[in-house]
């Protein structure tokens, strides 16, 4: 009975073959370079090494890779110096680079710059065809694959930030020989429904997988929309044709929906803030006129005919009552006055004197008689005296 063997000691006694074998322990392999990726982890760089016919992946360790002067890039012609080597957890051989050295520019990176030169010259990039992409946009048509991560993530960054948006997918190919018809014929389907933007893209790729989106038909295609568009083609690190002819180029399609999608929060914010700014000018304002009503109502009060008259009538009271003050003290001075008058009137009086024993002397004319020169023999005389009058005829005159 035939031995039966398990899978890793397949591959380990796979892999004790290479490494004895004196070739594949040091060989150098000539390729271009294509889903180049750096980790971050540790510096190591994977990409696949690939000619017309065929490829193999290469891994070059992060000691290896720190001694490089230049960047590893997509498109990039490339002689790789290793070993070939089998990776024994997937059952898989690789090609471990030592060292890696420029041997030229890729076909397909010739290519493309061949072609992104072409559109340039051809004013295709031009600011002036730049459409600004609307800031509340509600409808919005997607041209991308049904399946896989970038719709996805258009998606979820969509809804997260506006769950009323509009969103509208044309299902392309995005990768293939047919990928361009299909992408070029969403475009122009999507742009005749009316839509506020576009965005056309797919998820992160090597160079072929992305290439669709630098052939002619979608280039003319994204150029000829009378819709804003929004490239999303790959990762960050990766730009096709149509990321320059785009009216906006989104780095990832979350990107994109970032972009194209209005965070309703913020909207919400700021109405928020008009809101309160409204209550408070209208409570300030609505202060303002009852703080004016009350003035005014003050001022209606001031000028009331009755509140007038109410005031001239106090205003009467206080005058009578100093007139009545000052009548009064007026009225007690002149009596007071009378009195001292009286007084002195009463010390020269005639009657005071009559009192005292003296007379007053009149002729029959009443004429008063104070001189013996004023009268003479038989003249009748009226003589007053403290009590009444003696009548008396004149005998004769002596003078002293």
């Amino acid at each position: 009975m035939a031995q039966v063997y398990s899978v890793k000691q397949i591959n380990s006694y796979i892999k004790n073959m290479m490494r004895q074998d004196f070739l594949l322990n040091r060989i150098q392999v000539k390729g271009e370079i294509s889903n180049c990726k750096y980790t971050d982890k540790n510096g190591c760089i994977f990409f696949t090494l690939k000619d017309e016919d065929s490829t193999i992946s290469v891994v070059m360790y992060g000691s290896d890779a720190y001694k490089l002067d230049f960047r590893l890039k997509d498109g990039m012609s490339v002689v790789v110096d290793g070993r070939i080597d089998v990776y024994v957890n997937r059952g898989e051989y690789q090609l471990y680079a030592k060292t890696v050295s420029q041997s030229g520019m890729g076909e397909l990176f010739k290519q493309y710059e061949q072609l992104k030169q072409y559109y340039e010259d051809m004013g295709y990039f031009a600011p002036e065809y730049k459409r600004t992409i609307p800031k509340y946009a509600k409808r919005i048509g997607i041209v991308t694959a049904r399946t896989g991560a970038a719709i996805k993530d258009i998606i979820k960054n969509a809804y997260e930030r506006n769950p009323y948006v509009e969103l509208y997918l044309y299902s392309v190919l995005v990768q293939g020989k047919d990928a361009k018809y299909s992408i070029a014929k969403g475009l122009k389907y999507v742009d005749s429904m009316g839509y506020d933007c576009i965005i056309v893209g797919r998820g992160g790729g090597s160079i072929e997988d992305l290439w669709a989106f630098n052939e002619p038909e979608v280039v003319e295609a994204v150029f000829n929309c009378k819709t804003p568009v929004i490239s999303a083609v790959g990762h960050e690190i990766d730009f096709t044709i149509t990321d320059f002819v785009a009216d906006f180029r989104a780095p990832t399609p979350s990107a994109a929906a970032v972009k194209a999608v209005f965070d309703i929060r913020q909207l919400e914010a700021v109405i928020d803030g008009y809101n309160d700014r409204l209550m408070y000018d209208m409570g300030k304002t609505i202060t303002d006129y009852r703080n004016r009503s009350e003035r005014m109502l003050l001022s209606l009060k001031a000028f009331n005919p009755l509140v007038r008259l109410n005031n001239k009538k106090q205003q009467l009271i206080h005058m009578r009552e100093k007139l009545d003050v000052s009548m009064q003290g007026t009225l007690n001075k002149a009596k007071h006055r009378l009195l001292l008058l009286s007084a002195r009137l009463d010390g020269v009086s005639p009657l005071k004197k009559l009192e005292q024993g003296y007379a007053f002397v009149e002729n029959d004319k009443e004429e008063h008689i104070s001189s013996i020169a004023e009268v003479k023999q038989a003249d009748v005389l009226s003589i007053h005296v403290k009590d009444g009058i003696i009548n008396t005829v004149v005998k004769d005159v002596k003078k002293f």
